[in-house]
């Protein structure tokens, strides 16, 4: 331990020469941005999981020296954060368009050709229900919450039924459009959950909102009509799909928020995976069922468990992601594993052909989205601030109202500013909770 520390020692010398004070209670501005880089660098050679010892020499150094110490190790501990926010947001990509791209394979009858989407989705429900139940209620990774009879009832069934029945169009349409078609089509999905707010009132009309979701519209219209193998059949289930999940989507607002119910995806699997298997069962039971008594279908068990594991993984990257970002970047995120989609669709799917009036028509929606997304972040960014200058003002009163605060008590309200300024996308966070409910979006 002595020898660590020692060396840390040396180390946190070695820091502190990129630095000149300025006087002997001030710091000047580094040379340069490549000084500060080095800083982080140099204490990142020497190993994260050393920090905490770098701390004990830190405590033992005075005046500016600390103050540099300080900036050095926060800015070695953000440089580690950051690195696990890409890891993360790489693992989602990675698994999002994974699953999609395995549904699509298994479903398809030009390859596994296992084409039963709702016994697929069954699969996956009895898995995550079975696998969030091991977790919640044996590991107790997360605490479940106070379910009654009358919140079940009248939250957790209807939205399950929603549920149910956006999975279960989403992956029938896989039987007959192409994957990169699919993509296009689901950026229609701000304009239907846009639309469902608007008539179930969680939403005002405006103006703005309105003609971008006329821009989106047209985008997508213009896709369609350039898409070579357009199929009616598969855009209806598609689109019927994408309306369900709006209908989720705005009931889980509105029914959960006014109970003040949050759940996170384990959670979100805990309640609803075991409800919507009931519902997937009855359509399950009149259209599948009898195709799959023949005794020629083909069912294997380590590509059912691989693609099960898969669709539960992403909900865990999923809730990593949602922990360590905001919604700006997890929307960003999206966006990148749509065009990833489209190429890698492309590439492993020959016979999905994509046209110059395709990419058009999905830039122009896609334009359309990234507004959209603009607009509601400006939205909460403005009243986040408009609450932040009513709190900072009431705070400001009691501390003039109570000079005589004890050191403890200012620290406190520092961490409090210090936290609303930081975590400006708080409001945000709670709603890409509420649409990351079940097995990863429409791909389960």
């Amino acid at each position: 331990m002595k020898d660590k520390i020692s060396d840390l020692s040396v180390v946190a010398l070695d820091v502190v020469q990129f630095w000149l004070p300025c006087s002997d209670s001030d710091l000047c501005i580094p040379h340069s941005i490549f000084q500060i880089t080095i800083v982080g660098k140099v204490l990142i050679e020497i190993r994260v999981d050393y920090l905490w010892e770098l701390m004990l020499v830190v405590s033992t150094v005075n005046g500016n020296e600390r103050k540099l110490l300080d900036m050095a190790v926060t800015m070695a501990i953000m440089t580690k954060q950051h690195l696990l926010t890409y890891i993360y947001l790489l693992v989602y990509i990675s698994l999002s368009s994974g699953v999609i791209l395995y549904n699509k394979w298994v479903l398809s009858t030009l390859y596994f050709n296992f084409p039963f989407p709702i016994t697929l989705t069954m699969i996956h429900m009895a898995f995550s229900g079975g696998v969030a139940f091991f977790l919640v209620r044996v590991l107790k990774v997360v605490s479940p919450i106070k379910m009654t009879f009358n919140i079940y009832a009248t939250c957790v069934v209807p939205i399950s039924a929603f549920f149910a029945a956006s999975l279960w169009f989403g992956n029938t349409a896989y039987l007959y459009i192409s994957v990169a078609f699919i993509q296009m089509l689901k950026a229609l999905m701000p304009v239907a959950t846009f639309l469902v707010a608007v008539t179930c009132g969680t939403e005002k009309l405006r103006c703005d909102v309105f003609w971008n979701m006329v821009l989106v519209s047209v985008g997508v219209v213009i896709s369609s009509y350039g898409e070579i193998q357009f199929n009616v059949l598969g855009t209806v289930y598609q689109v019927t799909g994408i309306v369900a999940e709006a209908l989720r989507l705005v009931l889980t607002q509105v029914l959960l928020q006014k109970k003040g119910l949050t759940l996170n995806p384990i959670t979100s699997l805990y309640y609803i995976a075991p409800c919507s298997f009931v519902f997937l069962f009855i359509p399950w039971y009149i259209l599948e069922k009898p195709e799959m008594e023949d005794p020629h279908m083909q069912f294997n068990f380590w590509i059912f468990f691989s693609n099960t594991v898969c669709a539960f993984a992403l909900n865990l990257s999923t809730f990593l992601v949602i922990g360590r970002t905001g919604a700006v970047t997890i929307r960003v995120a999206g966006v990148l594993k749509d065009w990833l989609l489209i190429t890698l669709s492309t590439v492993l799917f020959p016979e999905s052909k994509i046209t110059g009036l395709n990419i058009i028509g999905y830039a122009i929606a896609l334009i359309g989205v990234v507004i959209y997304n603009y607009l509601k972040v400006k939205d909460v960014r403005t009243s986040q601030l408009s609450t932040q200058d009513g709190s900072a003002k009431e705070l400001q009163t009691e501390k003039k109202a109570v000079d005589d605060m004890d050191n403890r008590e200012e620290t406190l309200w520092n961490d409090s500013v210090s936290d609303s300024n930081f975590d400006e996308e708080a409001p945000l966070m709670a709603s890409s909770r509420m649409s990351h409910f079940g097995v990863g979006r429409k791909p389960a």
